[in-house]
């Protein structure tokens, strides 16, 4: 045995994807890091010894344009390039090679830290050492560092550091949630064991184990859906364990779980009901995925009306989109559905004061223990939206650490060079303007080879049409104003459509929330156009919705492609399948009321009067990194080579040159499975590009990439002085359009 001890900037205890990202943060910012996690691999739950997927805000699609950036974003992309069919074991191999690729990260896998030391020499509780145990190599490390983060899921650091917190559900009164049981309780969302099999293409039996469950003694038969094939996430049903204490009684849950499964498998293989004979099972967990147990009280608990009015905080730093998803405590024996869903209009902020401790001062969280009412919790606890908490709670971090502050007075006093240091790496910031002082871009005059200046999908024309026995809807950017519309159609006789216009309530929405007005539109027999004049000029941009209300007869004539934050919508019917037939659906829920994944990759043919200003070069420099409100990027007008071009008045000085990449972020990728995106680099990335400055009149190269599939790109290049800059693509991943979120240059 050996005694060791290490002193850091930040100590990150829990290797999931929020503490991954939380040590990843705060290593690229300068702050040594030691990464501690009892386990072999990292990702968490969504590692290959328990294989949930990683899913946030996009919740499968549902939510538009709001797949994670940042740190969660770039495991997303590299994975999709790496490991499209969603192997479990090289999804392990992404999230390690991001961590290896931090020379700052000091990384500890098979360490368990149970001990804890705390002080409060001036009043003020603080951890001033963790201790962990590495099996194996018979290793006890003593961890020592001004700021620690707990991102262990069941908030063991914090509990032993005496921090407040929570288990089981609030009742009704003490926040007012709707869907708070009317007294507290104990009660959780319970755990959960999945499974993975394969055809061999030979018979195959099974002898099902002792422990196996014989599944006609119990509802799981009435209330769940059995299907051969289905694997891993499939079975998120699978759970159990809410009724009792899902830390002390794991070994308990485990065995029940594997009950479970092996009753499955059992039913597929031998109840005669399923083409299962040359089915094998090749892979059960042997650890429980927990959902819940301890949530740390911060200077913010989180709640259900946070959640779905969308309050916006000042103090933003992360953002939520997944729905309030919370499971019977009877879990796979209930006699329910398998889960209750509510989905807020859009995303929703997550504020830094639910970050950290109330009374510990020098702690830190993320994940699924933040400070969160047990039903706001049902939203944040997925694992993308706790990479987001991570990236912001590491740069939190790495900023008290290096100023001498407590993570109370960053929040307080400094939160905005917290969103600022944020932004500045890409992080997911929803509806925060970057405005970085040393950023010569923004005095900079912008222009480019070409803008996208008009909003016409004809180009893209196709034979398809959308039968309208539904009710359809073009969500569209307003800047300055909307005009006339003219949207194709093909009719069997002339009649009238209603064309209404919606705004979407929040500039994060993309689904018709306020009514503006509705208009009468002929449409001939034939084929033709329905021509409405919208005259439409809100107060600042802003998206709209075009409904057009079902009409028998008439169809929408599709496209093949369209301008980058131009959407098409369908109502949803009552064949729509949803996530699970098991889940009831929420009446109300505009997001589900329109459904956009199954028109994906395709739009509705129309045109707008006039010229917008939404993709004009100089969105790169107007602050906004992600669809907010309108694109807040540049397109240009057509394939082929695109240049854009930073002016300045008198020389400046370039050392570095950031862009940001317009990466699609309403496409829902994912790690594992659930569904295969059939390309592997995002075709609206800009796959082959240069950086060129303008020195002594010639312009020369000073950063060339080719086969980009990355968002955020940053060039640290031979300082020159120049009074031009200009980026030159050459060929994207796909994309007719040549887009860009952001340029950055130091």
């Amino acid at each position: 045995m050996q005694s060791r001890k290490q002193h850091h900037d930040v100590v990150v205890v829990g290797g999931g994807l929020a503490g991954v990202s939380a040590a990843v943060a705060a290593a690229r910012l300068g702050s040594s890091v030691a990464l501690v996690t009892n386990r072999p691999v990292l990702g968490g739950n969504s590692s290959s010894e328990i294989r949930v997927w990683v899913v946030g805000a996009t919740a499968h699609g549902t939510q538009r344009f709001a797949r994670e950036t940042g740190i969660m974003g770039e495991l997303f992309l590299e994975n999709q390039y790496r490991n499209p069919q969603g192997n479990a074991i090289y999804w392990d191999q992404v999230v390690l090679d991001l961590v290896r690729a931090e020379p700052n990260v000091h990384l500890h896998l098979n360490t368990d830290v149970r001990t804890v030391t705390t002080s409060d020499d001036d009043g003020a509780r603080r951890i001033t050492s963790v201790t962990g145990w590495t099996m194996g190599s018979e290793i006890e490390t003593t961890f020592t560092a001004p700021v620690f983060l707990d991102c262990t899921g069941d908030g063991l650091v914090g509990a032993l550091a005496g921090a407040e917190y929570r288990i089981g559900r609030e009742g009704r009164d003490e926040y007012d949630e709707d869907w708070a049981p009317e007294q507290a309780d104990d009660e959780l969302l319970g755990s959960s064991i999945f499974f993975s099999t394969h055809d061999t293409g030979k018979p195959e039996k099974f002898v099902a184990p002792s422990i196996a469950v014989d599944l006609s003694t119990t509802p799981i038969l009435v209330n769940r859906a059995i299907k051969t094939g289905d694997n891993g996430c499939n079975y998120w049903w699978i759970e159990w364990g809410g009724e009792l204490d899902t830390v002390t009684d794991n070994e308990h849950i485990r065995d029940e779980l594997w009950g479970v499964v092996y009753g499955i498998w059992d039913h597929i293989k031998n109840s005669g009901q399923f083409d299962a004979d040359t089915m094998t099972l090749d892979w059960v967990g042997a650890i429980p995925g927990k959902r819940e147990y301890r949530r740390f009280v911060g200077d913010h608990t989180l709640t259900q009306h946070d959640l779905l009015s969308q309050r916006t905080f000042s103090d933003t730093v992360a953002f939520g989109g997944w729905s309030i998803d919370l499971h019977p405590v009877e879990g796979v024996y209930a006699e329910t559905a398998g889960a209750q869903q509510r989905y807020t209009d859009g995303t929703y902020d997550i504020p830094f004061r639910s970050l950290y401790s109330a009374n510990v001062a020098n702690l830190l969280f993320a994940g699924r223990n933040i400070s969160a009412s047990h039903i706001a919790f049902g939203s944040t606890r997925v694992m993308a939206t706790c990479s987001a908490q991570g990236q912001a709670a590491g740069t939190a971090a790495h900023l008290v650490a290096r100023h001498g502050l407590t993570p109370r007075e960053l929040g307080t006093d400094h939160v905005a060079m917290l969103q600022q240091t944020l932004l500045r790496e890409d992080a997911p910031l929803i509806g925060v303007r970057a405005i970085d002082g040393a950023d010569l871009a923004r005095s900079a005059r912008v222009s480019a080879s070409s803008e996208l200046t008009t909003i016409d999908t004809t180009p893209w024309l196709s034979e398809e049409t959308f039968a309208l026995d539904r009710d359809a809807a073009i969500v569209l950017p307003v800047d300055p104003t909307l005009g006339t519309i003219a949207i194709r159609t093909a009719a069997d006789h002339a009649t009238d459509l209603t064309v209404e216009l919606w705004t979407t309530g929040k500039p994060q929405n993309y689904a018709p929330i306020v009514h503006v007005a509705t208009h009468a539109a002929h449409v001939p027999a034939g084929v033709g156009d329905a021509v409405v004049d919208l005259a439409f000029r809100p107060d600042e941009p802003c998206n709209a919705v075009v409904v057009v209300r079902a009409a028998p007869g008439v169809r929408l004539f599709r496209t093949t492609a369209h301008p980058y934050g131009v959407m098409a919508l369908r109502a949803r019917s009552a064949e729509d399948a949803a996530f699970d037939e098991h889940i009831p659906e929420e009446a109300d829920q505009p997001v589900t009321d329109w459904e956009a994944r199954a028109l994906r990759g395709t739009g509705f043919a129309f045109s707008v009067s006039g010229e917008t200003d939404a993709w004009r070069a100089s969105r790169v420099v107007d602050g906004y990194q992600r669809p907010f409100g309108g694109p807040h990027m540049w397109s240009s007008d057509a394939v082929g080579t695109a240049a854009l071009t930073l002016d300045w008045a008198e020389p400046v000085d370039v050392h570095q040159v950031r862009i940001v990449w317009n990466d699609d972020v309403d496409a829902d990728l994912i790690n594992l499975h659930h569904h295969r995106t059939h390309w592997d680099a995002v075709p609206e990335l800009a796959r082959d590009y240069r950086v060129e400055a303008c020195v002594d009149g010639d312009w020369r190269t000073v950063a060339e990439v080719e086969g980009n599939r990355h968002r955020h790109r940053v060039h640290d290049v031979e300082p020159v002085r120049t009074s031009s800059l200009r980026v030159v693509v050459t060929a994207t991943n796909g994309s007719p359009f040549v887009t860009a979120s952001a340029v950055k240059v130091s």
